[in-house]
């Protein structure tokens, strides 16, 4: 069963490549995950990006703790960037790396490297982060399924 999400989807589209980090917010358990590292990602593979310059980073998940660290994260996105082609970088539940803000920040002026990230807690919801990125993020605030995207899949 696979959830349509358009309006989202296309949002993602719309803004590749425009210099601003992708921020896609949201309650728990809405999709910002389903969003970014399904739908987003096969769009991409699709339409021709390489599966090795779409680098997806599950925040959230126990194995990858110690790319919590803003120092071994970076190190770890940078070693993966190999050449001059375009990279979409993926974080998701970003906020659960301390600093975060810098380490985006620090993808910003690399052209070749275009950012998505989602996040939930209170802290990356906070009007302190929709200052932090002010001009230089892009949000998509993602909403719970509506009725008619439940029905599309289940009707």
């Amino acid at each position: 069963m696979e959830v349509k999400r358009d309006r989202y989807l296309n949002q993602l589209i719309d803004n590749q490549g425009n210099g601003l980090i992708k921020i896609v917010t949201g309650i728990r358990r809405c999709g910002k995950s389903y969003l970014l590292f399904k739908l987003f990602a096969d769009h991409l593979l699709s339409a021709g990006t390489a599966d090795d310059h779409i680098v997806r980073i599950d925040l959230e998940n126990y194995r990858n703790r110690v790319l919590r660290d803003p120092e071994v994260l970076i190190a770890y996105i940078d070693s993966r960037i190999t050449d001059d082609g375009r990279y979409i970088i993926m974080l998701d539940e970003i906020q659960t790396v301390p600093h975060f803000e810098e380490v985006l920040n620090s993808y910003l002026k690399i052209s070749n490297v275009d950012v998505y990230v989602t996040g939930s807690n209170s802290r990356f919801l906070s009007t302190d982060i929709v200052t932090e990125f002010r001009g230089r993020g892009d949000e998509i605030h993602l909403s719970p399924l509506t009725f008619a995207e439940y029905y599309s899949a289940v009707g």
